[in-house]
């Protein structure tokens, strides 16, 4: 693959755009993106993309077609406008979270149209995605990898290639529901701990040289949790819900009971109906906080 071949990006969102910026930025050949919203677009025209006036037209030329897209539902409606659209040989990156089954049945539709598919959802924060430090874990085939992960380096300092496609979704959904229920402990214990006479800061000091330390508690903690900072336009419980509720349904599918995982739901399901739910989702130790 030409380290200047044709790209889209579709899906500009709060870690669409940083991956898309970087790149922009270091890829030098035409990038074409296209989102709902006209002022993500201009941001990266600034950056030197090229807008397009739909995703069918940002993909028709692209050898390689980026989505960061909200979910499954998203993902499928797009990638069936690019079946119409895209050339034969194109290849479709979805770094987005859907289930492992919609990921499959992307893959299936698309390849009747000689299009190919790989899911490389990625994890870690939104100013990762704006560094390029992303972790993308990645389902495809061993040809369709090498071919891809050039590309994803540009956005990732850690690209894991997991197995076939849907493996980077089982990767992904697990990773998620492991910090959501770190995240749903954390919260309970800092309300213990601040009530009992330690500041937050002083428990995250103390448990961060401990067995207890986390990324969720060195990062959510400490960032969000314990100033008690939660903005709008960043991870909301509605979308913890959606991973969960992926996650949930993965582990049914394989036989296993995700007791745990159900636990952890119904806090951000409480902070939904009790209507901080488009708040960051660490905002659940609100609820702790009240009771």
């Amino acid at each position: 693959m030409s380290n200047r071949a044709s790209l889209a990006f579709i899906g500009l969102g709060v870690m669409g755009s940083g991956m898309c910026a970087n790149l922009v930025r270091k890829h030098g050949g035409r990038i074409e993106v296209y989102d709902l919203d006209p002022e993500a677009v201009a941001a990266q025209v600034a950056g030197g993309a090229f807008a397009a006036g739909s995703a069918g037209a940002a993909a028709h030329e692209a050898e390689i077609i980026f989505l960061s897209l909200p979910g499954g539902r998203q993902v499928a409606s797009v990638c069936r406008e690019i079946a119409n659209n895209a050339q034969p040989g194109a290849v479709v990156v979805d770094l987005s979270t859907t289930s492992v089954a919609e990921a499959r049945e992307v893959t299936a539709m698309l390849a009747e149209n000689d299009i190919a598919f790989a899911d490389a959802p990625v994890a870690r924060t939104r100013q990762a995605a704006i560094d390029g430090t992303l972790s993308i874990m990645v389902g495809a085939s061993d040809d369709l990898f090498a071919r891809i992960e050039p590309l994803l380096a540009h956005m990732g300092s850690d690209v894991t290639h997991c197995g076939e496609v849907g493996c980077g979704q089982v990767v992904k959904l697990i990773n998620n529901c492991l910090l959501f229920e770190n995240v749903a402990a954390i919260a309970e214990m800092m309300v213990v701990a601040e009530r009992a006479g330690v500041t937050a800061e002083k428990l995250i000091q103390a448990v961060g040289l401990g067995s207890g330390n986390s990324f969720a508690l060195q990062n959510h903690g400490k960032n969000a949790m314990a100033p008690r900072e939660f903005p709008l336009k960043a991870f909301p419980s509605t979308y913890t819900l959606k991973d969960l509720g992926y996650a949930i349904e993965l582990a049914e599918q394989v036989g296993v009971e995700p007791r745990v995982a159900r636990l952890a739901a119904s806090f951000y399901k409480q902070a939904v109906d009790e209507g901080i739910g488009e708040e960051y989702f660490p905002a659940i130790i609100k609820l702790v906080d009240k009771a």
